[in-house]
């Protein structure tokens, strides 16, 4: 096509284009120009990229019948299909493959432990199963499990599923269900050893029934992809759907992880119940946590201690936590519960004297437990799945993390600051001679995780500063850099190379950040307009630049009309 061709060389073409054929033809050719076909080679060799990590397979047959292979299952979509798939997401199921064998391993041991004379089982409700692919590979890749239940709320899906089980031959392990998700979990209560809840946008409405279903010790593993209200972009849409107010910020992705802990927390309280989480992590468009749920209305009392408001100020973004609640052990033994004092911030900033935002509460507990990521990265499975380089690389990048809540990023750091980018080692060099522990967070390369004090990272950031000065002329006089800089260091900053400035994950050259999955990669529309695969990107095309054509085509037809009312 004329368009595609010239498209790479002269992005103007497409407007010239567009105002030749409305003259010639009519606004309907409008709409075909900005749904420039698939089969055009040039244009699709400008939108797509050579896949980063292992995909899942797709092939298309006769009768428009697609097979998508991943891992070890196969599923078959016939006709035009509009039941949800999502290849990015491949890493996601195979994560959650692990996660599950491991989990598995743990309660058949736990049965066979308590030499109960039932047979060892475990059960696995995949709430939203859509296509199914996932319960089928549960059921073909998980070591001992027993059941697994693939529900959906769609009539069409659930007859794809159990299409699906019937080609993959394991009829007597995968029991299709069609039903509500909220309704089914309500009526089988502590049935479940895991839940798997991996809906289009927000899980809250699932989580009030999903605490019950499973049972005590079991494993609710929860996926969020509406990342814009977590991450700040609607703070009172958060508030509606989690409870907590979400802020605008550079560590926005761990704040929403933790605002998604804190919500699930939250509905597990209700029922005596409290959470441990085993997995936390943000990647490309979403959040996933794997969670045990148990049962003790004792252990619920520490959830305040383990919640935080967050202050952050709207200057330099130096954020303070101020915590809903203290426990401390006493001297004869026992915990001590008491209400937190505050606030823990003055009404300006005491690094650039601007005011704070306020979000939260958040969770400020662990986001792992230690032991679990080493059995993950080490579990013997891993290699056979198609994204085990990825995963054993983030699992490691975790296993370094500081159990400190939030990060700043060395680019905010110099960009507020107009200073020379200073490289990830030297700053950690200076942190850590400055007798304090930095690493990095798995949601961001450029992330400094540190247990230092916030005067501590601008100390290093002045002394940076000082080395390679900056024009503190073109400051506005209330500006936060001007202000930050203005103070004197408080402490001697050594810029000096220290040998555990570098992770041993990076010596490794392990994938520890993933770049895009795929072009055009995201959430994708919901399951009534999504189709498979590589067709999933057709609407987006067609309606590239059609607000522009319209536009033109609106001008040119009323230049029409006047034209005609002159003559």
């Amino acid at each position: 096509m004329l368009i595609a061709s010239k498209l790479s060389r002269n992005p103007h073409v497409i407007i010239t284009s567009v105002k030749n054929l409305v003259r010639r033809q009519s606004r309907g050719v409008v709409s075909r120009i900005t749904g420039l076909e698939e089969q055009d080679s040039k244009f699709l060799a400008m939108a797509d990229s050579e896949p980063r990590e292992p995909k899942a397979c797709i092939t298309e047959q006769e009768d428009k019948v697609k097979v998508i292979s991943e891992g070890q299952a196969k599923i078959i979509v016939r006709g035009q299909s509009k039941v949800f798939y999502n290849p990015v997401q491949e890493f996601n199921r195979d994560i959650s493959v692990a996660i599950l064998n491991l989990i598995a391993e743990d309660v058949l041991n736990e049965q066979i432990a308590k030499n109960e004379t039932s047979k060892p089982s475990f059960r696995i409700l995949e709430a939203l199963s859509a296509t199914g692919l996932r319960s089928i590979r549960y059921a073909k890749e998980i070591s001992g499990v027993t059941e697994v239940i693939a529900n959906d709320l769609s009539k069409h899906a659930v007859e794809m599923i159990r299409q699906n089980v019937q080609d993959n031959k394991i009829e007597s392990v995968v029991t299709p269900n069609h039903a509500d998700a909220t309704l089914f979990m309500h009526q089988h209560r502590n049935e479940f050893d895991a839940i798997d809840l991996d809906p289009f946008g927000c899980p809250s409405i699932f989580l009030d029934s999903a605490v019950q279903s499973v049972k005590n010790g079991g494993v609710l593993l929860v996926t969020a992809t509406d990342m814009a209200v977590l991450a700040g972009n609607s703070a009172e849409t958060c508030f509606v759907k989690y409870g907590a107010v979400s802020l605008r910020s550079k560590c926005c992705h761990e704040i929403g992880l933790r605002i998604l802990l804190q919500c699930i927390s939250s509905h597990a309280n209700r029922y005596g119940k409290y959470i441990e989480p085993l997995f936390s992590m943000s990647a490309d468009f979403y959040v996933r946590v794997a969670v045990k749920v148990r049962n003790g209305a004792n252990k619920c009392k520490y959830t305040t201690s383990k919640l935080s408001m967050v202050y952050q100020c709207v200057g330099c973004g130096t954020f303070t936590l101020q915590p809903l609640g203290n426990c401390q052990e006493r001297e004869k033994g026992g915990p001590k519960f008491s209400v937190a004092h505050g606030p823990t911030v003055n009404s300006s900033c005491e690094h650039c004297g601007h005011r704070h935002h306020v979000g939260g509460p958040i969770w400020t507990g662990p986001l792992y437990a230690q032991q679990f990521l080493l059995r993950l990265a080490n579990w013997p499975g891993l290699d056979a799945l198609g994204t085990a380089k990825r995963i054993r690389g983030i699992v490691t990048v975790m296993g370094e993390e500081l159990d400190t809540p939030l990060y700043y990023t060395v680019d905010q750091l110099c960009s507020l600051l107009r200073v020379e980018a200073i490289p990830t080692i030297t700053i950690r060099s200076a942190i850590l001679n400055a007798g304090f522990k930095v690493s990095y967070s798995h949601c961001k390369s450029t992330s400094l995780k540190t247990d230092a004090p916030a005067s501590v990272v601008w100390d290093v950031m002045r002394a940076w500063e000082k080395e390679k000065p900056t024009r503190r002329d073109k400051f506005a006089e209330n500006s936060a850099a001007l202000r930050i800089l203005s103070k004197e260091t408080s402490i001697a900053v050594d810029f000096t190379p220290n040998s555990e400035a570098n992770p041993p994950s990076r010596l490794a050259g392990l994938t520890r950040f993933q770049n895009n999955p795929a072009a055009f990669w995201g959430p994708g529309a919901r399951s009534h307009a999504r189709l498979l695969g590589e067709d999933t990107q057709c609407k987006s095309r067609q309606n590239q630049g059609k607000r522009k054509a319209k536009e033109i085509a609106d001008g040119l037809h009323e230049s029409k009309i006047l034209k005609k009312s002159d003559e």
